[in-house]
């Protein structure tokens, strides 16, 4: 079942399939201050008025769905707060950039001192651009970096993220000469940008950097040369971007065929490999690594979600989640400045839905992950996520 690219199935892998397209709907973003003291200051005795962004209105069902999802883990997360007083308005943006801006001017004008949301990078960048010279903060549900800086952070998981942690726990295990290998496409090179960026800045190496098509007769007509590749380059570490919904299954068959040998040259995974659940009987993923994030906060939020509302939460609800219980942490520390760049980029950071997080001053953030491996065709975790920051892993 894994000769060819398969039909997207469980939650988690629709979540990969669903964050390539938000990928894809990046733009460039406008230059905005990276050093100044964005936000607005609060009156401490006063509710604070929060805007949350929503895809909704786009006449997609998926988009109305994952709106409502999205909602719910906001007012969720209001619920669970001790004493911050958190007054939330929805809009609905769909997925037009044009739209999200005239909403972001409209929620700030009907009093919101920041910004949850929107999804996608397009809009996102556009709400931040037009709130930005009414100094609002726009935490977006992005993983898109690119758009992160000035007002605008992401809350979704990023390459860079991931890439860290994944070369930082390699490195520890003695593998350190890496070959970046990569899909011909916007998602494939802004991954393997991630993953050089990492590499080198962790003071390992990158001996080799390949591409390959992004379609079963590519990948196969590449896997020769590829391997050949790794193994000239003695490479003991091939970091790929392939998404386990698509690409990777057939890298992780051609590959061994063509002459990787996977006990002395690791296959690392920029995405989880969790979420197709065949996929652990791949012959090129036992004894790889990749990260996921701490399994046992996300099963209390997914188990405190369904028993609310009655079903799972869609993979993305919880960024909703935990902007609310960032804004709700900062608002009970009673600082008028709560929701000041300087506040939200707290060193400490946060308790999310998926560990602990915090959002850094470019805009971008950093999440607690585990690694796991594929060992006799299962998932093990060979590191937990890290609790705090400060721990191996940060």
């Amino acid at each position: 079942m894994f000769a060819r690219f398969s039909m997207v199935r469980n939650p988690a892998a629709r979540l990969m399939a669903f964050m390539s397209m938000v990928w894809l709907a990046a733009c460039d973003p406008t230059a905005l201050s990276t050093t100044a003291n964005t936000g607005q200051t609060i009156d401490t005795d006063a509710p604070v008025q929060v805007a949350l962004l929503v895809p909704g209105g786009s006449g997609s069902g998926s988009d109305a769905f994952l709106a409502q999802n999205l909602e719910n883990a906001a007012r969720l997360a209001i619920a669970d707060l001790n004493g911050p007083d958190i007054r939330l308005r929805v809009y609905n943006t769909g997925a037009n950039p044009t739209t999200a801006a005239s909403v972001a001017r409209q929620a700030v004008g009907n009093g919101a001192q920041i910004i949850l949301g929107p999804l996608f990078a397009e809009a996102a960048n556009a709400a931040g651009v037009a709130v930005a010279d009414q100094n609002v903060n726009v935490l977006a549900f992005s993983n898109n970096p690119t758009i992160a800086g000035g007002n605008v952070f992401v809350l979704g998981a990023t390459f860079d993220n991931t890439a860290k942690r994944l070369v930082q726990y390699a490195s520890r295990q003695g593998i350190n000469r890496f070959m970046v290998l990569h899909a011909d496409d916007v998602a494939g090179n802004l991954g393997q940008r991630a993953i050089r960026n990492a590499v080198t800045n962790n003071g390992s190496q990158v001996v080799a950097v390949e591409s390959y098509p992004l379609s079963q007769q590519g990948i196969t007509g590449s896997a020769g040369r590829i391997a050949a590749s790794a193994n000239n380059a003695g490479a003991n570490g091939i970091f790929t971007t392939a998404a386990v919904n698509a690409d990777l299954p057939i890298l992780a068959t051609s590959l061994p065929e063509a002459g990787v040998d996977i006990n002395s040259t690791k296959l690392i995974g920029l995405t989880r490999w969790d979420a197709v659940p065949q996929a652990a009987a791949l012959p090129g993923l036992q004894g790889g690594l990749f990260a996921l994030p701490d399994q046992s906060t996300a099963t209390l939020f997914s188990s405190r979600y369904a028993a609310t509302y009655g079903e799972p939460p869609h993979p993305l609800a919880g960024l909703a989640y935990d902007g609310i219980a960032a804004i709700g942490a900062l608002v009970a520390s009673g600082d008028r400045n709560a929701l000041t760049k300087s506040a939200l980029t707290t060193s400490q950071g946060f308790r999310g839905t998926s560990g602990a997080f915090r959002l850094l001053p470019n805009g971008l953030n950093e999440r607690a992950l585990a690694v796991a491996t594929i060992r006799n065709n299962q998932v093990v975790v060979v590191e937990q996520a890290p609790r705090s920051f400060g721990r191996a892993g940060f």
